[in-house]
C-alpha cells in the first residue's frame, strides 16, 4: 500500500483522549496524589488520591477543575496538608480552596488573584501570588494564606516574578527565586533570603546571567540548588553564611528543564540524606546521588525519561515517567527493593508493533551539530520504502526541548507509513546554555536554517523523498513553521498550530511573563528588524500549501496572528487551510477539538504525499 496511506489501528479519537493525562505527583506516608486531565470532560483537570493499599479515588467533582493560570502556563495547581486534605487553586476563579471531605474557599472573593507553587507550612499555605487590577497592572508577591481561611499576607515582593518559595525547617528564612522583566528564568534569576522576623532580604546567589532554580533546605544553615554558572544546570550546595556554591555532580549534562512551569521539582531528598536526581542530555534519566561522596549512580527503572516533578516518602520517591513505548505514568521508585511500579495504571499504549522506536541523532547545520531524534514509519504489516515522506516536528517554547516519551500523534503517522524528525534546534533546552544561547537574537534564523537543515539532512541520507518532507509546529514551532516555508523551498507544506506570525501584535498583546521575551529573542520593537524576520512580512516567499490551526481563547498567541497569515496567503492565491476551535486556549485540550485537528492535518499530508 502506498506510504501515507497504510492502515493503522490507531484512531484519531485514541490519540485525542491520550493527551496529557497524569501529572504533578505528591507522596506522604505510603499514598499518593496527582493531577489528572480528562479531555474527554472538555480539559476538565481532577485530583487523583491512592492510598497506601492501592485503592484509587477522585477527589474533584466536576465542574471543579484544578488548574492556576500564573503566568498563563500555571504549573502545579495543589498541594497537601500534614493530614492529608488538599489545597487547590480553581480554574474558574482561581481562588484557593480547602477539599476535606467538603470543598471550603481559603482566599476572599473578588480579589483578582491567582496562585501557585503551593506549600504547607505551620498551618498556613505559602505561595506566589499573581495579582491583576482593573486597569491591566499586574504584581506578585510570595504570601501565606492560614489553612483557616482569610486575607493572604505578603512576605515578599518588588520584584517582577518570584517561584520556588521554602521555609527553613526552624521556621526562620524563607528561600525563594526571583527576576525582573526583561530577563526570562533561563537567563538569570536570583535566589534571595528573607528573614521572617523583620522582613529584611538580601541575595546569597545568582544575578543577570546565571540561572538559579530549584533551592530546597538541607537543614536550616544550608541549602541545595541548581545553577547554571558552569554552563550546565548542574547541583551545588550553598551555606548561609557565604562563600561559593559547592559544586555535587559537575558534569555537562543538566539536572533541570526551563521554569515554564510552576512547582516542578527536579530532585528530591529522601530520608538518609541523599539526592534523588534526574540528569541526562535531551530525556533526563534517574539517579541517586550521595551529596557527602558526590557520587552518582543511576537506577534502572524501565523508564527512558522522568519529568521534573520529583517527590519523596522516606526511602521511596514518586514521580512522572515515561518510555518510547511505556504510556506517560505516575511511578513510585524504591530504593531500597529497585522497584519501580506505575500507581495510576496509566494508559494501555497501541500494539508495540505500531510503535516507532526513535534514534538520536546529531546531524550538521549551519552553527554546528543539531540534535534531533528520528521516528522511521512503523507497521508490521507493511514493508518499509525509502525515501519515504517525512514531517519535521518542532516543539514550542522557543526555549524548550522535546524528548522520546511515547507520543501518540507521532506514532499516528508513522504507522500510515509517515516519518517523523523531531528537531531540538538551536535554542533548545536540554544540551547547555550555550547550545540554547545560539537563539539569541536569530529567532526566525537559527531556528528555521537548523529545521532546513534536518529536512536535507533527510533527504541526503536516503531516508526521506526531498518532495514529500513537510512540517509542523506549534506556538513558537509554529513561527518556525511559518518562517520556513517563507525563507525556504524545501518543504511541500507546512502546519501551523497557534502560531506567531508578527511581532508587534504580540508585544503588544500577549501576557505579562513573555512581554519582554522578544526583545531577547529579536531585538528591541523595529520595524525595520521585524519585517525582515517575520513570517507576515515575508509571506509573499511561501509557494507550499498550508494548514493554520487556532484555538479562539487563546491568551498567549491571539488568533489574529494565524488569521492574518491565513489571509495574506489567500491574497497570493496560495493554497490555505484555516480552522479556528471554539474555547480552546493555547494548547488543545478538548478531546473533539484534538482529533478534528489531527484528522485535518493528517488529510493534508495525504493530500501532499499521495
Amino acid at each position: 500500500m502506498p506510504a501515507a496511506s497504510w492502515l493503522s489501528p490507531i484512531s484519531t479519537t485514541q490519540v485525542a483522549r491520550a493527551g496529557v493525562r497524569a501529572g504533578w505527583p505528591s507522596a506522604r506516608d505510603g499514598q499518593a496524589w496527582w493531577t489528572e486531565d480528562r479531555p474527554e470532560e472538555g480539559g476538565r483537570t481532577t485530583i487523583v488520591h491512592r492510598v497506601a493499599d492501592g485503592t484509587r479515588r477522585e477527589l474533584l467533582p466536576a465542574p471543579w477543575c484544578a488548574r492556576t493560570r500564573v503566568h498563563e502556563y500555571g504549573g502545579r495547581p495543589y498541594t497537601v496538608t500534614p493530614d492529608g486534605a488538599v489545597v487547590f487553586a480553581n480554574l474558574a476563579d482561581q481562588r484557593l480552596y480547602l477539599l476535606d471531605g467538603t470543598i471550603t474557599p481559603l482566599t476572599p472573593d473578588g480579589e483578582n488573584a491567582r496562585y501557585a507553587d503551593l506549600l504547607v507550612h505551620d498551618g498556613h499555605v505559602w505561595c506566589v501570588r499573581e495579582h491583576h487590577t482593573d486597569d491591566g497592572k499586574i504584581s506578585r508577591a510570595i504570601v501565606s494564606v492560614p489553612l483557616s481561611g482569610g486575607r493572604p499576607r505578603e512576605h515578599v515582593t518588588g520584584h517582577d516574578f518570584y517561584a520556588f518559595p521554602t521555609v527553613s525547617p526552624d521556621g526562620r528564612h524563607l528561600a525563594y527565586v526571583c527576576w525582573d522583566h526583561p530577563r526570562m528564568p533561563w537567563d538569570g534569576t536570583e535566589l534571595r533570603l528573607t528573614r521572617l522576623s523583620d522582613g529584611l532580604s538580601w541575595p546569597i546567589q545568582g544575578g543577570t546571567s546565571e540561572s538559579v532554580l530549584a533551592p530546597q533546605w538541607k537543614d536550616h544553615e544550608s541549602l541545595y540548588l541548581i545553577s547554571d554558572r558552569s554552563g550546565w544546570w548542574n547541583l551545588y550546595e550553598l551555606g548561609l553564611q557565604g562563600g561559593p556554591p559547592r559544586p555535587l555532580c559537575p558534569i555537562e549534562e543538566e539536572f533541570a528543564w526551563p521554569l515554564w512551569y510552576l512547582g516542578g521539582l527536579p530532585y528530591t531528598i529522601l530520608d538518609d540524606g541523599r539526592l534523588a536526581v534526574l540528569h541526562g542530555r535531551g530525556d533526563l534519566r534517574l539517579g541517586l546521588l550521595d551529596p557527602r561522596t558526590r557520587v552518582l549512580t543511576d537506577v534502572p527503572t524501565g523508564y527512558g525519561g522522568w519529568e521534573p516533578a520529583l517527590a519523596a516518602d522516606g526511602t521511596s520517591l514518586i514521580g512522572v515517567a515515561y518510555g518510547a513505548a511505556t504510556a506517560r505514568s505516575i511511578v513510585r521508585f524504591d530504593t531500597v527493593s529497585g522497584r519501580a511500579e506505575a500507581v495510576n495504571g496509566g494508559a494501555t499504549p497501541p500494539d508495540p508493533a505500531y510503535l516507532p522506536a526513535p534514534r538520536a541523532v546529531e546531524l550538521p547545520g549551519e552553527d554546528g551539530p543539531v540534535h534531533a531524534f528520528l521516528y522511521p514509519p512503523t507497521n508490521p504489516a507493511e514493508t518499509v520504502e525509502e525515501p519515504a515522506p517525512y514531517v519535521v516536528f518542532v516543539h514550542g517554547g522557543p526555549t524548550g526541548h522535546v524528548g522520546t516519551a511515547l507520543d501518540l500523534e507521532k506514532a499516528f503517522l508513522t504507522s500510515r507509513g509517515i516519518g517523523v524528525l523531531d528537531v531540538n534546534y538551536g535554542g533548545s533546552t536540554g544540551y547547555g546554555r550555550a547550545y540554547r544561547e545560539r537563539l539569541k537574537g536569530q529567532w526566525g534564523l537559527v531556528d528555521v536554517a537548523d529545521t532546513v537543515a534536518a529536512a536535507r539532512w533527510l533527504a541526503a541520507e536516503g531516508l526521506a523523498d526531498p518532495d514529500r518532507i513537510a512540517i509542523r509546529g506549534g506556538s513558537a514551532g509554529g513561527w518556525t513553521v511559518m518562517a520556513a516555508c517563507c525563507r525556504s523551498g524545501v518543504f511541500a507544506g507546512g502546519v501551523s498550530y497557534y502560531g506567531v506570525s508578527a511581532l508587534a501584535p504580540l508585544n503588544a498583546h500577549t501576557h505579562d511573563f513573555e512581554s519582554r521575551y522578544v526583545e531577547w529573542l529579536v531585538g528591541p520593537d523595529d520595524p525595520h528588524v521585524y519585517a525582515q524576520r517575520e513570517p507576515l512580512a515575508l509571506v509573499g516567499g511561501v509557494t507550499c500549501p498550508m494548514l493554520l490551526l487556532q484555538g479562539l481563547d487563546d491568551p498567549v498567541v491571539p488568533p489574529e496572528q494565524s488569521a492574518a497569515f491565513a489571509d495574506a496567503l489567500s491574497e497570493r492565491g496560495v493554497s490555505c487551510t484555516y480552522l479556528a476551535f471554539e474555547g480552546e486556549s493555547h494548547g488543545f485540550r478538548r478531546a473533539e477539538t484534538r482529533s478534528a485537528a489531527l484528522a485535518a492535518e493528517y488529510a493534508f499530508y495525504q493530500q501532499l504525499f499521495t
